[in-house]
């Protein structure tokens, strides 16, 4: 019974949470917290160690973990977003993308600018700062929007899976070589960009291109912004929008200080600079993502009320139904974390891994599936990485190919189908105005898409180059 009660925990939470969320249409939040409710509960009966009293307290240590992470950034969100729309902002950085490419190619400025954000920046905050550009640029072209959160989320999820700094990959190349970190850490990057950039053009522009002929997502009112406030912007001639410079100020000052704090905590667990280490501090500060932005949010919201002609008291009443939005997509956000980690407390991680360690598949293969099976069945992308790796550290020093291909295989798997455990979902739904079933066929199909072409393009690169820079 111990072997299978994982699986019967999990079994139930899926039933649990279609029933809840698609059958019988409960809102949201309260689904979620019932399902994870439920997932606690079946654990209690299942499993000894646990008792029914612990688990509403355990339901909510996992909701507070989780909006101890997320509340301060999506609610920042939700007022950076409110103020690029409104201010004009949004409408402005589009306009100067537009320049550059044709309205055809416009979902190529959406991409590139969300593949390289994500390089230095957490994907959930690159969407933060993204989904405003896209929901301008679809205010302005007419149509597109499947393909333009598409291209985003594509983009940006294969650049934070496979490159570092980014903090997954870098934390499985350190578990799985502890002692020489710093020496895969540039094969690690570059293989990283092989895969990366291939998977993010099938993920993100081929894939989207392929979907939005059969989807048609239309504009919402989200995070505070209503259609027809965007409709407003896009008539506005350009004397009436804020420069490029001042626009596009938030996106700068979020992405240079988190990012400036990645690359220093990155080179000073390589090496041993004594100047990065004195400054270490001061960046860990400066790019601690709820100051970042906190502060990218001022700055928007400045030029929110630089730029529309009402009274403060206005502007403050604007800004607090931006953050009363804001913080509904953050309690969903943290329910559906919650959820996940009711699922992950049943340890049915542990039941794929000892399951599958015993099957005669390549190793590369090997990692891909149990970091899939894990991030299907308990939702974080992250526990997915830092398990799998922990389980094929001991395989490395008999692996017939470079351990940056096994970190790979690991990001690969660990990124497949996000769905309704994963607070990821949740905030491309909330932020991008989505339903859930638009949700599931976009974003989750697209993680997927992005999983295996990434595989494929490991499997090759590792069959052709088994050790292209040499591994001692």
């Amino acid at each position: 019974m111990v072997a299978t009660a994982p699986l019967v925990a999990f079994g139930i939470g899926i039933v649990a949470v279609v029933l809840f969320l698609v059958v019988w249409d409960v809102p949201t939040f309260i689904g979620l917290t019932l399902s994870a409710l439920l997932v606690g509960t079946v654990n209690a009966m299942l499993f000894p160690g646990i008792t029914a009293g612990e688990i509403p307290d355990s339901v909510a240590t996992a909701f507070g973990d989780n909006m101890a992470s997320v509340g301060i950034p999506i609610l920042m969100a939700a007022v950076i977003g409110k103020s690029m729309t409104d201010s004009g902002a949004a409408n402005r950085i589009v306009r100067t993308f537009q320049s550059f490419v044709s309205d055809r190619n416009a979902d190529i400025s959406l991409w590139v600018s969300s593949s390289l954000l994500s390089i230095p920046v957490f994907f959930d905050n690159v969407f933060y700062l993204m989904a405003p550009l896209a929901r301008a640029m679809r205010a302005r072209i007419g149509d597109n929007y499947t393909l333009y959160i598409v291209v985003v989320g594509g983009g940006g999820v294969a650049m934070h899976a496979f490159v570092p700094p980014t903090p997954g990959p870098l934390a499985v190349a350190q578990e799985i070589t502890p002692d020489q970190t710093s020496s895969i850490l540039g094969p690690t990057i570059l293989v990283g960009l092989a895969v990366a950039i291939p998977a993010a053009l099938i993920s993100g522009i081929l894939f989207g291109r392929f979907i939005n002929q059969y989807i048609d997502i239309p504009l919402r009112d989200a995070m505070g912004t209503t259609v027809e406030d965007l409709e407003e912007q896009v008539a506005k001639s350009d004397s009436n929008l804020p420069s490029f410079a001042e626009s596009v100020l938030p996106v700068v000052v979020a992405v240079a200080f988190i990012a400036a704090s990645t690359a220093v905590n990155t080179l000073t667990t390589a090496y041993s600079i004594p100047a990065l280490e004195t400054v270490q501090p001061i960046t860990d500060y400066l790019g601690n993502v709820n100051l970042s932005l906190t502060l990218a949010a001022v700055i928007a919201a400045l030029t929110y009320l630089r730029m529309d002609d009402f009274p403060r008291s206005v502007w403050e009443d604007e800004l607090t139904d931006a953050l009363r939005n804001g913080g509904n997509i953050a309690a969903i956000t943290a329910a559906g974390g919650a959820f996940g980690a009711m699922l992950a407390e049943a340890g049915i991680g542990d039941v794929v891994a000892s399951t599958l360690q015993n099957f005669g598949i390549g190793i590369l293969v090997t990692a891909w599936l149990i970091a899939a099976i894990i991030r299907v069945a308990q939702g974080s992308v992250t526990v997915a990485m830092l398990t799998t790796g922990g389980i094929m550290a001991p395989q490395v020093s008999s692996m017939g190919v470079h351990p940056a291909y096994l970190v790979m295989a690991i990001g690969s798997g660990a990124v497949i189908c996000s769905w309704f455990n994963d607070s990821g979902f949740w905030i491309v739904k909330e932020i991008g105005g989505l339903t859930k079933a638009e949700t599931l066929k976009t974003w989750t199909t697209l993680t997927t898409v992005l999983s295996f072409s990434s595989l494929v393009m490991i499997l090759v690169y590792s069959t052709l180059l088994p050790d292209p820079f040499g591994f001692a």
